[in-house]
């Protein structure tokens, strides 16, 4: 059975750099694309994508816009995505949940609790 993928789309390379590295340690196979829609030509060619993880803040179409499109596509609609925000303000969560993500993290990234709502979601 092939490993496990998890795909980190963030405009910002240092914070892909960061989260690869965790979950590299944890045993983990990352990929990772700076653009949603590069993000959509990763998964388009693999098919052990298990999970998502979406910066919500990106030039271009952000997270929001990506779930939305994810969604549609018979091919993604199915993978969970976990939201990573910046701005843990209230309301955040919510919004993100309701944009159609599985669940949410906020930066600076808590390494457990991403670990527990990858665990959750790659059963």
């Amino acid at each position: 059975m092939p490993q496990k993928l998890i795909l980190i789309i963030d405009d910002d390379n240092r914070n892909i750099f960061a989260l690869k590295a965790v979950l590299k340690a944890k045993g983990f196979d990352c990929l990772s694309a700076i653009s949603a829609q590069e993000g959509f030509a990763v998964m388009e060619k693999h098919d052990n994508v298990a999970i998502v993880l979406m910066d919500m803040m990106m030039p271009d179409m952000d997270g929001y816009q990506a779930i939305a499109a994810m969604k549609k596509s018979a091919k993604m609609q199915n993978i969970p995505v976990l939201a990573v925000t910046a701005q843990a303000m209230v309301g955040d969560k919510e919004r993100c949940l309701s944009a159609g993500a599985s669940g949410y993290v906020s930066k600076p990234i808590n390494v457990d609790e991403l670990l527990m709502q990858i665990e959750n979601f790659t059963k």
